[in-house]
């Protein structure tokens, strides 16, 4: 191990992620799975094609809002772990153990399965159309994709298998290939460059597949298809009670504005790139969400839309038949972008948790050569599979959506509470005082809300939550007032011997 590293060599992660890739990196979030399926939830539960809209574009606004509390607290809070380190550093340990609690063991291998089985659907929904595709069908081929490189083979040979079978099959199994989360860990185990360009490009895709939808529809609106807009605020189909799921399916699609904060430290000059790039890319996603919806509603009715398990299917199956082939392709790629964007991040907070004393040290490691948190990726994988294997799209959604939504509450919340602790505090990037106080209250009423629209789905969310406070006061908070040695400590030094792992060296920026 030692020849592979220089001798006094500091072992960190770099400095890598540019103002483009930052940008990349959130619009390759945000632009996913979700307005691929989202249109279907927010429409059931909103009633109408207006009311949808005014989600739509209300769940746009409040993002931006979050985005902008987000772009203050990482210029306040210099480490990288998003919501974790943010609820740590404002509100304490016990909250910020129960985020990460949550955040493993629902809400970041829920969200991951609800993007596979999102392009499982899209995979085979062109075969089976006009009718939808079976149940055990979709999700069998999401977790064909999801294994499709578990083997032996060395990484130069996955990467070669990957580029001849996706030649080979020519879109459909190409994207069964690429999408799958084996080939996202891969790259996110290997380099953080390669990663980030590979999120650059990716991104170009996802902006691509809107335009082939917001293009043939915005000409056919000119040329006088109207008729789906007549009506479209209907007060009779409207209900109130359903409201927080609508808005909890249109936050998923605009979800991915959070993510450069889970990599401050690899920022390039934060206090600059973090407030450009949210902005930026939250403005560049509500035009083209706003668009894509419109475009959606020129060409199918409201009935079609709730009938329709793949509504960008349904909508080039009418509007452009001969593009057919290629939106499973471009879904499948948005979906291997959204992945991608997601291990990135995620990885990042395990490997902060653990640097913090609240996750075991082996994920605080970083590889000595490509200084990648590699333990911290490879972590996640058997939960997302078990998520696939027992989950439903939209009660996946609902069920991580409460913790979601109740911690990044709790993290804007902390921003109060942090200007308040410290008001002699310089931030280069500062938000008028009304944002996170209307952000956050809006997050906790939703929440609250959320139990009365599903209280089954958003009952087994919050035991999730709960069930992190024995964890918290038998394990955790016991270890960090005795500082006493993790029972793992001789199985943490023989797997870091084993995956070439090595504690990162603090380096102050």
């Amino acid at each position: 191990m030692g020849k592979d590293k220089k001798e006094g060599e500091a072992v960190f992660l770099r400095k890598k992620i540019t103002l483009l890739r930052a940008f990349s990196l959130l619009i390759g979030s945000m632009v996913g799975s979700g307005i691929f399926i989202s249109p279907k939830g927010v429409l059931k539960n909103s009633g109408s094609v207006g009311f949808s809209l005014v989600v739509w574009f209300a769940c746009g606004v409040l993002s931006m809002f979050g985005a902008l509390c987000y772009a203050e607290l990482g210029t306040r809070i210099t480490k990288s772990g998003g919501h974790y380190i943010y609820i740590l550093e404002t509100l304490g340990p016990l909250p910020s153990f129960l985020f990460l609690w949550a955040e493993f063991f629902a809400i970041r291998p829920a969200n991951s399965a609800v993007v596979s089985l999102a392009f499982g659907r899209y995979m085979l929904e062109p075969f089976f159309a006009p009718c939808a595709a079976p149940v055990p069908a979709v999700k069998l081929v999401s977790l064909l994709g999801y294994y499709a490189a578990f083997s032996t083979v060395s990484l130069e040979q996955r990467v070669l298998l990957y580029f001849f079978l996706c030649v080979f099959n020519m879109g459909y199994s190409c994207s069964s290939v690429v999408s799958s989360p084996d080939t996202v860990l891969t790259l996110n185990s290997w380099s953080v460059t390669w990663s980030a360009r590979l999120q650059t490009a990716l991104s170009i895709v996802k902006l691509l597949a809107l335009a082939l939808i917001i293009v043939p529809g915005m000409m056919l609106l000119a040329q006088g298809h109207t008729e789906n807009f007549q009506d479209a605020f209907d007060r009779e189909s409207l209900v109130l009670d359903k409201l927080p799921l609508a808005f909890y399916a249109g936050m998923f699609a605009y979800s991915g504005w959070f993510q450069t904060s889970f990599v401050r430290e690899e920022l390039v000059r934060p206090e600059r790139n973090i407030p450009l790039a949210v902005i930026v890319s939250v403005i560049t996603v509500i035009v083209g969400y706003m668009l894509t919806n419109v475009s959606y509603y020129t060409v199918l009715g409201t009935q079609d839309v709730l009938a329709s398990p793949a509504v960008a299917v349904s909508f080039v199956q009418q509007a452009f038949k001969s593009l057919i082939s290629v939106v499973p392709v471009l879904v499948a790629l948005s979906c291997f972008g959204t992945m991608n964007g997601g291990i990135f991040t995620f990885s990042r907070t395990l490997f902060v948790a653990s640097r913090e004393g609240q996750w075991p040290p082996l994920f605080s490691m970083i590889h000595i050569r490509r200084h990648t948190p590699l333990p911290a990726v490879m972590l996640m994988f058997p939960l997302v599979t078990a998520m696939v294997c027992i989950g439903d799209i939209y009660h996946l959604m609902n069920f991580f959506s409460f913790s979601r939504w109740l911690f990044i509450g709790l993290a804007t919340l902390g921003l109060i509470v942090h200007r308040h602790r410290h008001p002699e505090l310089r931030s280069p990037f500062k938000v008028p005082l009304f944002i996170p106080i209307s952000f956050t209250i809006i997050c906790l009423f939703t929440v609250a809300m959320s139990f009365y629209s599903d209280p089954v789905n958003i009952s087994i969310g919050c035991t999730m939550v709960l069930s992190g406070f024995p964890v918290y006061y038998l394990i955790i908070h016991r270890q960090m007032s005795s500082r006493c040695r993790s029972p793992f400590y001789y199985l943490t030094h023989k797997l870091q011997l084993l995956l070439e792992v090595v504690q990162q060296e603090i380096k102050t920026y």
